[in-house]
């Protein structure tokens, strides 16, 4: 991006950024007035943060400058984020599963954010036209498959800039297969597969990456202001090294992911897919490890580029998909340990892998076993359809 579009969208983010805040002590007022005056309440919906935006270009010339369609819009994604805030109170989740309500924006550690509507923008030769008179030049990744409803402009943590527009999702059919697979996600392996060829190994992106990792948390620390005091610019510096360092990574796991489900996507029909929630992971001793495979996003990108190209993905319930046998259904009476990585049946036998054999239990389960009634699923967990 050049000097000129960056010196005009820095002022945009600094007056909307000034009115999130406005949002944030209007919400701290109402609730504490309603707090102390329960028979008097008082509302703060978009319809009120609306007026006092209104009421605050009419009295502030330097506001005025600034276009009101980003200003509106990050009034709508205040609203957006205080409605899920009080969702999750109201349903009375754990703490640390709440949504937090919104909080203030401050200078050096927010990243500014442009949403601009049908009315605030417009495509003319390639470039990017926005409300305010800002011109910028796009350097496009792909052609735009239909017209943009809204476009957001960003700033990452490492200091890109990245324009992403919304258009309607169209469905991009690919040659039928007439073949199916069941995938395991696990931490030795990323994924396992019913097909040798499409298993998925542990790429170990943060784990090569960990002593340059290690050697700016050291610069980090040396160089922490203390408390109350101003970041200085050795300290901002090392920040974004590291935050380089971790972009990189974030990166290179999206692409290892994007790539496999390209892959499992193009050579199958339908794909039974474990519906793993490796949240809990992160309480045990292997959350660096599961981390690094990074399969929550590994799963997003299958379930995308299954609906991209309108494949049947099946989401399974991961429940005792270790302990079921994928011959005959028999259930061990006991849960293995992750030291014991052959599965043994004690009814018919059968001595296999236990993640291919979990993965086994994905087409069972999902109805796709050849042995099986073709398209009845057997009784068990519940299979959902990927949205």
């Amino acid at each position: 991006m050049s000097s000129t579009a960056r010196t005009r969208l820095l002022p945009e983010w600094d007056w909307c950024r000034w009115v999130w805040n406005e949002c944030v002590a209007k919400s701290k007022a109402v609730h504490a007035h309603n707090k102390t005056h329960p028979e008097d309440k008082q509302t703060c919906g978009p319809a009120q943060l609306d007026m006092m935006l209104t009421e605050a270009r009419a009295k502030t010339p330097w506001l005025r400058e600034g276009a009101s369609v980003p200003q509106q819009q990050i009034i709508r994604d205040f609203g957006k984020s205080r409605a899920k805030a009080q969702k999750d109170i109201k349903e009375r989740l754990p703490q640390r599963q709440r949504a937090g309500m919104p909080k203030w924006k401050k200078k050096r550690e927010s990243d500014p954010t442009l949403n601009y509507t049908k009315r605030g923008f417009r495509l003319k030769d390639g470039c990017l036209h926005l409300a305010g008179g800002i011109v910028l030049t796009v350097v496009w990744s792909r052609e735009l498959p239909a017209e943009p409803s809204s476009v957001r402009v960003y700033r990452d943590s490492v200091g890109h800039w990245y324009a992403s527009f919304v258009v309607p999702a169209e469905v991009q059919p690919l040659p039928a297969t007439g073949a199916v697979i069941g995938i395991d996600w696990g931490v030795k392996e990323t994924a396992t597969t019913t097909s040798e060829a499409h298993d998925l190994p542990h790429a170990r992106h943060g784990r090569k990456a960990k002593v340059k990792l290690l050697r700016y948390d050291r610069m980090m620390a040396r160089r922490k202001p203390a408390k109350g005091q101003a970041a200085s610019k050795g300290y901002r510096e090392a920040k974004h090294l590291r935050a380089k360092a971790y972009k990189k990574i974030a990166r290179q796991r999206q692409d290892t992911g994007r790539k496999w489900a390209k892959r499992v996507v193009t050579d199958h029909d339908t794909i039974a897919v474990e519906d793993f929630r490796p949240k809990f992971l992160a309480k045990t001793t292997m959350a660096r490890k599961a981390a690094d495979a990074a399969i929550g996003a590994t799963k997003k990108a299958l379930v995308e580029m299954g609906r991209k190209h309108g494949r049947d993905v099946r989401l399974v319930h991961p429940a005792h998909t270790t302990m079921d046998c994928a011959s005959c259904g028999a259930r061990t009476k006991h849960a293995l340990p992750l030291s014991e990585r052959v599965y043994t049946c004690t009814a018919c036998g059968v001595v296999s892998p236990r993640d291919k054999n979990s993965a086994r239990v994905m087409l069972v389960r999902a109805g796709l076993d050849p042995a099986g009634v073709e398209g009845v699923r057997p009784p068990g967990p519940p299979v959902r359809e990927a949205a």
